[in-house]
């Protein structure tokens, strides 16, 4: 490498905190900005100083991070439209000063600081940009008005200029600065070859991700349950935590489903994977998606994905050559799963989906963020 982004700005929602002589933030968050601030020679984030939840935090490899701090503001209620507006020019004096001293800017959206950043970012047209729209891009989809907003100013070309616009999937009629990307969890090292299962026995599905009601875990053990009433012997290893915790294992409880369900909680990604490397499946009756991770985690080593049509996944399962798309309701579902359990070649779908999922790993991430930075390599 020859070079590199001089000054790289991000913008996100999630707060940059100074704990223990470092800065930390939202886990995830933490982990793709740490590859993007390897190509950059210094690194400034625009977030709030504080949240109203509790996150999984971690600290940035990076330890010449510099903060432009804004206070966390919503638009959710008039008196929060209020505090917004009160608050409003101390943010646009952070953002104006952060964006006139980067080289590079980088929007994390859709939300409330960057529906702020996408107006303030026409004011700088010479200036390269990116945005990474962990949402769904989907045209279709419902969505709040503030993410439609940022939509539409992203993919103006006559607003917004020298950006690239990164977004989970491809989509049809689509501005030439939107681009296909993904989220990556593995390594090139980390590649198997395709091993084959066997699906006479015992089935065992993968559900990993947060128990928030907008992934309905709960439907996912309802659809094991169902699966094993209609005499499909299954079981459901459960990973993750949330605030549906506590009724997801009322419920097991109550109907005795401690035989075919397993609550693991939050747990190392070597355990997950080890788990996923048996499995058979992994499951996500979701209805609200950006990127779904787990899904793309779960290909990665041959899991058939059963899932909702949401965001990309009908691209991600080449509309049903690399995994099971179900409706979102639980009768149906079952149906449709049991359908296709019987009639396909699950062996065949187990290796396209391996296949397709290995193409996207770390080592590719790395490179790709790199060729959108303009970094040459020596």
């Amino acid at each position: 490498m020859n070079n590199r982004t001089k000054k790289l700005l991000v913008v996100s929602l999630a707060p940059t905190i100074l704990k223990d002589g470092k800065y930390w933030s939202y886990a995830p968050y933490v982990n793709e900005m740490d590859v993007w601030f390897k190509y950059a020679e210094e690194h400034r984030i625009l977030a709030p100083f504080s949240y109203p939840e509790d996150v999984l935090i971690k600290p940035f490899s990076t330890e010449t991070i510099e903060r432009y701090y804004v206070p966390f503001f919503a638009f959710n209620s008039l008196v929060n439209v209020i505090k917004a507006l009160v608050c409003m020019p101390l943010i646009l004096f952070q953002m104006i000063r952060a964006m006139a001293w980067a080289d590079h800017i980088h929007l994390r959206c859709p939300a409330n600081v960057s529906l702020v950043a996408c107006f303030v970012q026409i004011l700088f047209p010479w200036k390269q940009k990116s945005a990474k729209y962990a949402g769904n891009w989907d045209p279709d989809s419902k969505q709040p008005w503030t993410y439609r907003l940022q939509q539409a100013i992203l993919k103006n070309t006559f607003l917004t200029h020298n950006m690239k616009v990164l977004v989970y999937g491809k989509w049809p009629n689509t501005t030439k600065n939107i681009k296909p990307f993904y989220t990556a969890t593995y390594t090139e090292e980390e590649k198997i070859p395709y091993q084959v299962k066997d699906y006479s026995k015992a089935l065992i599905f993968v559900y990993a991700g947060m128990l928030v009601p907008g992934k309905q875990p709960l439907l996912a053990i309802q659809f094991i349950e169902s699966l094993n009433n209609h005499g499909i012997s299954s079981r459901l290893e459960l990973f993750g935590d949330g605030p549906l915790r506590s009724n997801i294992e009322d419920y097991v409880s109550k109907n005795g489903l401690f035989n075919c369900v397993n609550i693991h909680g939050n747990q190392d990604k070597s355990v997950v994977k080890t788990t996923l490397l048996s499995a058979h499946f992994n499951i996500l009756l979701s209805k609200s998606e950006g990127w779904p991770k787990a899904v793309a985690e779960g290909m990665f080593f041959g899991c058939i994905p059963v899932t909702t049509a949401v965001s990309c996944v009908a691209w991600m399962l080449g509309e049903g050559e690399r995994g099971i798309i179900v409706p979102n309701h639980l009768d149906a579902a079952v149906s449709h799963f049991k359908a296709v359990y019987a009639t396909s070649d699950l062996e065949a779908m187990s290796k396209n989906a391996l296949c397709w999922s290995q193409q996207y790993t770390v080592d590719r991430f790395e490179s790709d963020i790199e060729k959108l930075l303009g970094i040459k390599k020596s």
